[in-house]
């Protein structure tokens, strides 16, 4: 009987429901028809794999590894909610390029926004985006039936019309207001300082990013890039 086994490759495991599946698939008609036996000539299939090492324990793990790929694959398309989106303005295609590092832990990016609510007060205010995701459904501003804005719970709000002005800590950083150049936060993860004032470098492993959009009158993105906690350093992202 020919040796077959060269098809049993890893991207073919999951064309096989089960190992006799993949067995079947070697035997050729003028097998049964000498052996007459099917039972037979699937074991005779299997002594020769044995032979090549491809036994049914392996078929095993090579199916429950494209499993697992497949099941880690769909989850990560689900998780993002930019996926599959057209997205036809800069600053939601810079949220897009964002999301999956924000959402992993890799990055947390602060994202400065300045335009006027629904009642036409300007108000601006710096979102923890990672925060963000992970506290509300993204969907609805990738897919463009709202806007991302500002609010009072986010690190820093403040409405130009009421005077109002709000500060708070997320899960990512700490708020740091007792400075005279203005608003400063804190990583949690490495306790470095990203520093939002246009005049200075924003500080280690932290880059400023402004994007020109048609949704807002003012958009900058600060990235400040964390590595796992086993590494405990930074490393600035590539613009």
């Amino acid at each position: 009987m020919e040796d077959n086994s060269g098809v049993f490759a890893g991207e073919t495991v999951e064309e096989f429901r089960t190992y006799e599946d993949f067995l079947d698939s070697q035997i050729k008609p003028l097998d049964l028809f000498y052996l007459e036996d099917q039972e037979l000539a699937r074991q005779l299939v299997e002594l020769g794999h044995k032979a090549s090492s491809l036994e049914r324990e392996e078929f095993e793990t090579r199916k429950a590894a494209a499993e697992a790929f497949r099941l880690a694959s769909r989850s990560q398309q689900k998780n993002l909610a930019s996926t599959g989106k057209e997205l036809k303005d800069n600053f939601l295609r810079a949220l897009a390029e964002r999301e999956e590092a924000n959402r992993s832990g890799e990055m947390t990016s602060i994202i400065f926004i300045r335009d006027r609510n629904s009642h036409g007060q300007e108000i601006s205010g710096y979102i923890d985006y990672s925060h963000r995701l992970k506290s509300e459904d993204f969907e609805p501003y990738f897919s463009g039936k709202k806007r991302l804005m500002p609010k009072p719970t986010d690190l820093s709000f403040y409405n130009w019309g009421t005077q109002v002005a709000k500060h708070n800590a997320s899960s990512n950083y700490e708020v740091i207001t007792e400075n005279p150049s203005g608003l400063l936060f804190k990583c949690k993860n490495d306790r470095k300082i990203l520093n939002v004032d246009p005049e200075a470098t924003p500080g280690d492993s932290s880059i400023r990013t402004p994007v020109q959009c048609d949704l807002y009158v003012h958009v900058v993105i600060y990235d400040h890039v964390t590595r796992k906690p086993a590494t405990s350093s930074c490393a600035p992202l590539s613009n």
